[in-house]
């Protein structure tokens, strides 16, 4: 008679969508320990896109599957796929890679040089490449940062490369790895307000997911208590009838004081006492907290130096040659504007350092204003 139940291991891998029958290399509680790596990717693109884009952002955790590497590439919308590798420090230089579809890093490369996503060109040349590397890097470095604090102690850091787009057909996630080794991807829906939601996918090969699984559980598990020492019960202690009666001892005899009559304080200056003063607290930064602003200080951001603007046609721009003098809006004199992202900042006058431009700054917006600006 032919068995037709299945065992645990079968139960365990179909729970958890392990290729193959048993071949899964993730338990339960590695899956539901990677949904925290999963989480905090996910909350580090929302904060960082958002910080980009101006807009409402929102990225949630739609799926974690461990998968053969080989049937990755059927994951991904589109005909290329954009791809971050990294190694992580304090993890024994673990691999990991951020992947997502042309779409995708066209979406995010237009947002980071200021654009709204809506109209994206029909390739990306090496300018959005760029745009589209230092976009994941902010958000890698977001994400490494929170996970170190899940970690308690780990301090994560990421020696980071980005790969061109790359044609589907035969790409791998980690080249140095069979085609049937077992990958673990945790997959994030990217959704910003006008614009066609993308999917950005986080993955590590099974085993290293296991290990960091491992050190997750470690760092979040309950700290056991030590146990109370032991109160001695009375039958333990001694009765007091037992114990032999000392002799009091006889009071000591008060020996009378010596005289003595402290010399005269010399008088004090008068003081001249008045009611202290306090300072108005508040101004117009006082109502700006801190909120998710320690979250992205480490972030780095594009600083831009604007010397003025103009409007051409397109006819106009064809012309333009060696020689052509194009005349901004401002007058000679004026101070530039220094823009943050995209965001003015704060204006100053060009200087020369070292044979180097530099900007003095004269003029600042108020913190409150900067801090909107970033959109925390």
């Amino acid at each position: 008679m032919v068995d037709e139940f299945l065992n645990q291991d079968e139960i365990d891998a179909l729970l958890s969508g392990s290729p193959g029958e048993g071949g899964g290399k993730l338990s339960q509680d590695d899956i539901a320990a990677l949904g925290e790596v999963a989480g905090i990717v996910a909350t580090a693109a929302s904060n960082v896109v958002g910080m980009l884009a101006g807009r409402d952002v929102s990225a949630d955790v739609i799926d974690q599957i461990e998968i053969r590497q080989g049937e990755m590439a059927s994951k991904i919308d589109g005909g290329k796929v954009f791809v971050y590798s990294m190694t992580l420090g304090g993890m024994d230089a673990a691999p990991a890679r951020l992947i997502t579809s042309e779409r995708g890093a066209l979406a995010l490369a237009d947002m980071m040089m200021g654009g709204d996503a809506r109209e994206l060109p029909g390739e990306a040349n090496d300018l959005y490449l760029s745009a589209a590397q230092e976009g994941l890097s902010q958000l890698v470095g977001s994400a490494l940062t929170n996970l170190s604090g899940l970690l308690a102690g780990v301090r994560l850091s990421a020696d980071a490369t980005a790969s061109a787009l790359l044609d589907l057909s035969g790409w791998l996630p980690f080249s140095d790895l069979d085609a049937d080794t077992n990958i673990w991807v945790g997959r994030v829906n990217l959704n910003v307000s006008g614009v066609e939601p993308f999917m950005l996918d986080i993955s590590m090969p099974a085993d290293v997911a296991a290990n960091f699984a491992a050190k997750i559980r470690d760092a979040t598990a309950p700290k056991e208590e030590p146990a109370p020492l032991p109160t001695p019960t009375p039958a333990s202690r001694p009765a007091a009838a037992s114990r032999p009666a000392q002799p009091t001892p006889p009071p000591p005899v008060p020996q009378a004081a010596p005289s003595y009559t402290p010399p005269p304080r010399p008088q004090a200056p008068p003081v001249d006492v008045k009611p202290v003063e306090f300072t108005q607290l508040g101004g117009p930064d006082s109502s700006v907290t801190q909120g998710n602003l320690d979250l992205i200080v480490d972030i780095p951001v594009r600083i831009t130096v604007e010397l003025g603007r103009t409007r051409k046609t397109i006819g106009e721009v064809l012309a333009l040659g060696p020689g052509s003098v194009v005349e901004l809006n401002k007058m000679a004199g004026e101070p530039v504007d220094v823009l943050v992202n995209g965001k003015l900042i704060a204006r100053g006058e060009v200087v020369v350092i070292d044979e180097s431009f530099g900007i003095r700054v004269t003029e600042v917006v108020s913190r409150s204003e900067r801090i909107r600006s970033m959109g925390v």
